[in-house]
């Protein structure tokens, strides 16, 4: 039995019990450029590589604001992230002009993921070949969201995915019990040494490919980019330069005592 003979159509289940275009669409998010949350004890970040098709091109942004409470980083395709965009904005005004007040990210989340879901049961549509992380800070306190083209969603202290994120994900994993009592200005800097770890090749981070969104405890949210990215890589810079001292220091003081003895 052939792979190609189960993945013409989203319905058909292949004999290991698998849907073979819903795997298709995660992969694309595997491959699209990395993004990461985390949610701190003030507000949430959102760091996304911005990704550059060519050397005479620009840069695909990959963070998007959907209401002043929300913001969404997006790995995979940028098509499809925009069209789930753009239904995000529409429930969130929605909600305000009936309500009042800002749609609570958890209802927001259950809705697109319900829509994903729809898509891996018909045959006229395909799945949705993104993955997004939604940060918000609502009325129950800041959230971060993972959804995914199965339709499934799950809700993070911290999280990375995208191209090499396996990097991202083992460096949150070591600070994670830090991340609930630190304000969002140190989140940033986390999020971008993380981050680093998902450059390709011998590339650096940098202010061109490097963008950063800040939602704080106030329901207010901001996309740092460009220029205003460059004084958090410096300051990381910095912490790097003295972490390395510290530690030389320690290794010749442990190297002097030894000698002594």
């Amino acid at each position: 039995m052939f792979r190609s003979q189960y993945d013409t159509d989203v319905t058909v289940w292949s004999p290991q019990g698998r849907l073979l275009q819903v795997e298709y669409a995660m992969e694309a998010v595997k491959q699209g450029s990395a993004c990461l949350g985390i949610v701190g004890k003030d507000g949430v970040v959102l760091a996304a590589l911005k990704r550059q098709p060519n050397e005479l091109s620009g840069y695909q942004k990959k963070l998007l604001k959907i209401d002043d409470h929300m913001t969404i980083a997006v790995a995979g395709l940028n098509a499809d992230a925009r069209t789930l965009a753009k239904l995000m904005r529409t429930e969130c005004l929605n909600h305000r002009y009936v309500y009042g007040a800002p749609l609570q990210g958890s209802h927001l989340v259950l809705d697109i993921a319900d829509r994903y879901q729809r898509c891996t049961q018909m045959y006229v549509r395909r799945p949705y070949g993104v993955g997004l992380l939604v940060g918000c800070v609502d009325a129950t306190g800041p959230h971060l969201f993972e959804t995914c083209p199965s339709g499934n969603y799950n809700e993070y202290v911290a999280v990375a995915i995208g191209a090499r994120a396996q990097s991202a994900k083992t460096y949150l994993e070591k600070h994670s019990e830090s991340f609930k009592t630190t304000p969002v200005e140190d989140l940033c800097k986390h999020a971008l040494q993380a981050l680093a770890g998902c450059v390709a090749g011998e590339k650096e981070l940098d202010a061109a490919s490097a963008s950063l969104a800040v939602i704080s405890a106030d329901g207010t949210s901001r996309i740092i980019e460009d220029g205003a990215v460059q004084k958090y890589l410096d300051t990381v810079e910095v912490d790097k330069a003295a972490a390395q001292t510290e530690s030389m220091a320690v290794d010749d003081a442990g190297g002097d005592g030894d000698v002594a003895m």
